[in-house]
């Protein structure tokens, strides 16, 4: 009763057009609150260029809490180890299955804990790269060859994966490109502005492709 309660309160948040979002507090380690400047930085860019009104602070929430149906989108990121208790498990795919959508960005060192984490949510689901044609890439802004380059590690191509249930892309994992730094203050990567705008775009189309599908 509680799990359809919730779902309930998620569908109705997202009926009346609800316009917060949060970034996810996990365990394990990992520095789940690096990029601080990155999200209010994308609110700010969505808010001045494709018409939402997102509220200006992030949420900060933890996977394990109701709270997170209050989200039509989440975001997460960081360098290290990131651990799902079996509640915690559990309440993400409700959340996910419910209409909401994650999303986790790797800052590089992110990767083999992710990958390990995600198959405990969807075991029986695989990450799959998303196309270049993909919605998600088309607009408001294009980006014709899929998910751009923001920072340079390993020499790997950028690419983004996700998880599809029932035709709708409800995770999403970008990896070798690093959007939250591109989202950052200026001054803290020193990234040219061509840049840091390219990757307010592809998080713009990101927003836009959530609130709208």
């Amino acid at each position: 009763m509680k799990s359809k309660l919730t779902t309930l309160l998620f569908l109705f948040s997202i009926i009346g057009f609800s316009q917060e979002i949060a970034l996810l507090k996990y365990n394990g380690g990992g520095d789940w609150y690096a990029n601080p400047t990155s999200l209010p930085n994308l609110i700010k860019f969505c808010n001045q260029n494709i018409n939402t009104t997102i509220k200006n602070k992030p949420a900060t929430v933890e996977p394990g809490s109701p709270d997170i149906f209050s989200y039509p989108y989440i975001h997460a990121t960081g360098h290290g180890n990131i651990l799902f208790s079996d509640n915690e498990i559990l309440n993400l795919r409700n959340y996910m299955l419910s209409g909401g959508f994650l999303h986790f960005d790797d800052n590089y060192g992110l990767d083999e804990y992710l990958r390990r984490e995600i198959k405990k949510i969807f075991p029986n689901s695989n990450l799959v790269e998303i196309p270049a044609s993909h919605p998600i890439f088309q607009k408001p802004y294009s980006f014709p060859s899929g998910i751009p380059k923001i920072h340079e590690h390993d020499g790997k191509r950028p690419q983004a994966y996700g998880i599809f249930e029932n035709n709708r892309l409800v995770f999403l994992y970008t990896y070798e490109c690093d959007l939250g730094d591109g989202w950052e203050d200026a001054e803290v990567h020193n990234d040219p502005k061509e840049v840091r705008e390219k990757a307010l775009k592809m998080g713009a189309n990101i927003l836009n492709y959530i609130f709208n599908n």
